[in-house]
């Protein structure tokens, strides 16, 4: 059931329980009720249902943000998964996205016409939250911040009705959507503007743990100089054992792009790392555009996780050592994963044309993830979560990423006082009785 015919889905039945479905599942969404929406239409009745029924309204597609969002007492829950395929206009290169694509649909479908987007390490992340909360992807350090790619939304307002937001038509709006915090209507679909781009090259390199003393440094002394065509990830992993490697291991992941130079590039990085050790798996390869989704082998499918975030400068070799400490061999740390995503280049550029969140002002983001499979095993990862945080605080920067925040209790923050208070005055005047008010941002503020 797609429609409201008969009133939402109530805890229960089969309509509430697709609609309420997250990708993390140790953050179920407990709305009053809920309903998956097709169009831009059945989001407009959904709307005036809330409204009749004094609901307030939450907003969610893939549910891979669940961890973030505010308790949803008494809200009817919209799930966007609109009927209609992403299409690409490889003349003007650009891709029109209904909410609720997720990336493997965006970027299989604009490879086929050799054109990439800026898009995240993991192909079942949903687009429309990805952009609205900035966007820091695979090839953000050439690109820059990922909503910085958006050309328009169609638009659901608190009022019931859609529109067409861009540039033109509302530029406070429009700045609004991209990075503002949320809180300003129903996304039900973006243009999304393309690159060309032919070929790269991409993949993951894998090494035993015991190596990371080696490795890790390596790699941060390339991070200096690289050049912004490779962006690239280090993580530690230490999830369940594989034929390849028993035991947890180093990896060294990304996409370089760049033409005929992208080789030379990946190489200038990988070939110091493969002196010290061979790679227990080495998948780098050249190939199109379409593989650089693929690189990081994201696990497929919802998962019980929690973690944390955190922006950071430039961290130099101390910074390394502490890193080291906490997530490395002989740290106990139970973690699955603990990353550092180099950032910079393009990233850190501010945007004459971007939304409120236009550039990342920092070198790194430190992503860790743990299981929540039970509360002993989540009790862990949140202690040792905050051991790492306690380690690298001296390279905190203060402020983090939306699309990268963990969960709502961590501390976060992404806008100056000027650009929040650009976003509560857009707020104000496109919701001004906070039907949406649930699905703003903690830490939007700045």
């Amino acid at each position: 059931m797609t429609t409201l015919d008969g009133g939402p889905g109530r805890p229960g039945d089969a309509v509430f329980a697709d609609a309420v479905r997250t990708a993390n599942l140790a953050a179920p969404a407990e709305p009053a009720a809920a309903v998956t929406v097709r169009s831009a239409r059945e989001a407009e009745a959904a709307i005036r249902f809330a409204r009749a029924n004094g609901m307030s309204v939450r907003v969610h597609t893939t549910g891979h943000a669940a961890a973030t969002q505010l308790p949803m007492a008494g809200a009817l829950l919209i799930r966007t998964d609109l009927a209609e395929p992403v299409t690409v206009d490889a003349e003007n290169l650009v891709a029109r996205v209904p909410a609720g694509a997720v990336w493997r649909e965006v970027v299989t479908t604009a490879a086929r016409h050799q054109l990439a987007a800026v898009h995240p390490i993991a192909p079942s992340v949903g687009v429309v939250g990805y952009l609205t909360r900035g966007g820091v992807g695979v090839h953000g350090r050439a690109r820059g911040v990922a909503a910085n790619a958006v050309r328009a939304f169609d638009l659901v307002t608190a009022d019931g009705a859609s529109r067409r937001v861009d540039a033109a038509s509302d530029p406070e709006l429009f700045d609004a959507l991209r990075g503002g915090g949320g809180g300003f209507g129903i996304v039900t679909a973006v243009e999304l503007a393309l690159f060309p781009l032919a070929s790269l090259v991409t993949g993951a390199a894998y090494w035993s743990l015991e190596h990371a003393d080696q490795l890790v440094p390596l790699w941060r002394d390339w991070t200096v100089d690289a050049p912004r065509e490779a962006t690239t990830t280090l993580r530690i992993l230490s999830g369940p054992a594989v034929a390849w490697a028993p035991g947890p291991v180093l990896c060294v992941a990304g996409a370089v792009i760049g033409g005929s130079a992208a080789a030379s590039d990946a190489d200038d990085l990988l070939d110091p790392l493969r002196a010290v050790a061979a790679p227990l798996r080495d998948t780098w390869h050249a190939d199109g555009p379409a593989a650089a989704l693929f690189a990081h082998e994201h696990p497929a499918g919802p998962r019980r996780t929690v973690g944390d975030h955190l922006l950071l400068d430039e961290i130099g070799r101390d910074g390394v050592t502490e890193f080291l400490r906490v997530a490395g061999e002989g740290s106990g740390s139970p973690l699955l994963a603990a990353e550092l995503r180099h950032l910079g280049g393009a990233l850190a550029e501010p945007d004459p044309a971007g939304g409120l969140l236009d550039h990342i002002d920092a070198q790194f983001a430190y992503v860790g993830t743990g299981s929540a499979a039970d509360p002993t095993i989540t009790a862990a990862a949140v202690e040792h979560s905050a051991v790492v945080r306690a380690a690298l605080s001296p390279w905190d920067v203060g402020t983090t990423v939306p699309s990268m925040v963990a969960t709502r209790t961590q501390p976060q923050g992404h806008l100056d006082a000027s650009r929040a208070l650009r976003a509560e005055a857009v707020r104000a005047r496109v919701d001004p009785d906070g039907l949406f008010a649930g699905d703003v941002l903690p830490g939007s503020p700045g």
